[in-house]
């Protein structure tokens, strides 16, 4: 039986264009998401071994669950958030990233900075953030109270009132079940040892999987 030949190259072209589009769906489905990390030693491995640290701990745990996401950490030892709203501009051009987490504010605290122009940083940060189309993940930090009951709750709810603000999903606090256990800290009594990264890990990882299925 002779088959037409117009017939024939339509079915063929029918059947290129679905296979083509089911190789491009493919390839949408398989490019990698981009996590940007902005933050401060806290994030930056300071005092620690390389490779030990949260950041690429969570590189870790992304390769174990086969998710499909890679991770810039671009955070500065010292950095505050006045420093991370000067950077976040062209790291955003450069990486493009689709979810930044900014752990920042720690410095601000322990140099005394006044915390409105704190709040502003991290308003303009969330917002250059969604701005160019990534989720924020803002990580919450608590300091000791001998700041002065004032400043120490006003620093703390700052990030839910900014998260709140912006509709920016938040970290509740960053060092939750490592801050109160003295052996977690290594002996300036403020970076944390290698043993408590695993549950600073664990304590941005609920919010952050919930940004990485959008």
């Amino acid at each position: 039986m002779r088959l037409n030949f117009k017939k024939t190259l339509n079915i063929f072209s029918a059947v290129f264009f679905v296979v083509l589009g089911l190789l491009m769906t493919g390839h949408a489905h398989s490019a990698p998401k981009t996590i940007l990390v902005l933050g401060d030693s806290l994030s930056a491995e300071y005092g620690l071994t390389r490779g030990t640290g949260w950041v690429a701990l969570l590189e870790k745990k992304l390769q174990e669950k086969k998710i499909n996401a890679r991770v810039i950490n671009a955070s500065i030892s010292g950095e505050t958030s006045s420093g991370g709203k000067t950077r976040l501009g062209a790291l955003l051009k450069i990486h493009q990233p689709n979810i930044v987490i900014i752990e920042l504010g720690g410095n601000d605290a322990l140099r005394g900075l006044d915390l409105n122009v704190s709040e502003q940083n991290f308003r303009d940060m969330l917002n250059m953030t969604k701005a160019s189309k990534a989720k924020p993940l803002l990580v919450a930090m608590q300091i000791p109270p001998n700041y002065g009951k004032a400043y120490t709750d006003k620093f703390f709810s700052m990030y839910a009132k900014l998260a709140k603000e912006t509709q920016s999903a938040l970290v509740p606090f960053f060092l939750k079940g490592v801050a109160d256990k003295p052996e977690m800290f290594q002996p300036d009594r403020i970076h944390l040892t290698a043993e408590a990264h695993p549950t600073m890990l664990e304590n941005v990882w609920g919010p952050l999987q919930k940004l990485l299925r959008k």
